[in-house]
């Protein structure tokens, strides 16, 4: 399960007429923990400040558990979803909540997205509140599976290979026979035009 942290992060914004303003946004970064958090806001920030200066001022674990991103989303949106649970050992429903977060443009396509991504959950649920987050925008952690590194008790397994022939083996194979051929019979059989005489 991926970890969010939230970070804000104060700067100097310049608007579309050229002034200049400090603004505080909020980020959501998929991080490890909170070093890595830090480490990965500062490289996103540098991108988006474009060598202004900017200080993260605060770093917190969300309690967000899931984002259902989409291309032409201009706002982030915060659900609370009650999800209705059974508790074995007491025999009884138990409601648990949740947090997820959807890109859309209004209220109502939020809405909309939001069962459409909570579809593959089977048992009952209830979308108890939906408010317009403070999030700027999200930053998922997309890791290198092929060149990860792997902890020092695995071994990579590399793919099987076809076993190298020695040159005696190769010399056998050349010297069998290729192909299709035919053998000659010492004793040719009579044609229908031919009599069978029976010598005694």
């Amino acid at each position: 399960m991926q970890t969010w942290f939230e970070c804000k992060v104060k700067y100097v914004k310049v608007d579309q007429d050229g002034r200049e303003r400090k603004v505080s946004e909020s980020y959501l970064v998929d991080a490890v923990s909170f070093t890595d958090a830090e480490t990965r806001i500062v490289e996103q920030m540098q991108q988006i400040v474009r060598g202004g200066e900017f200080h993260v001022d605060n770093i917190k674990k969300s309690n967000i558990i899931e984002i259902f991103p989409h291309d032409n989303g201009e706002y982030w949106f915060k659900a609370k979803i009650s999800i209705v649970t059974i508790d074995e050992k007491a025999g009884k429903e138990k409601k648990v909540n949740n947090y997820f977060l959807v890109a859309a443009d209004d209220f109502k396509q939020a809405l909309q997205r939001m069962e459409e991504g909570l579809s593959y959950i089977l048992v009952p649920y209830h979308i108890t509140a939906m408010n317009l987050s403070t999030i700027v925008d999200v930053f998922p952690y997309f890791k290198d599976e092929v060149n990860e590194p792997l902890p020092p008790h695995l071994k990579r397994i590399e793919p099987e290979q076809m076993p190298v022939e020695s040159s005696f083996e190769a010399e056998q194979k050349d010297e069998a026979p290729q192909g299709d051929f035919e053998v000659e019979a010492t004793d040719e059989a009579p044609t229908d035009d031919e009599e069978i005489v029976d010598e005694e």
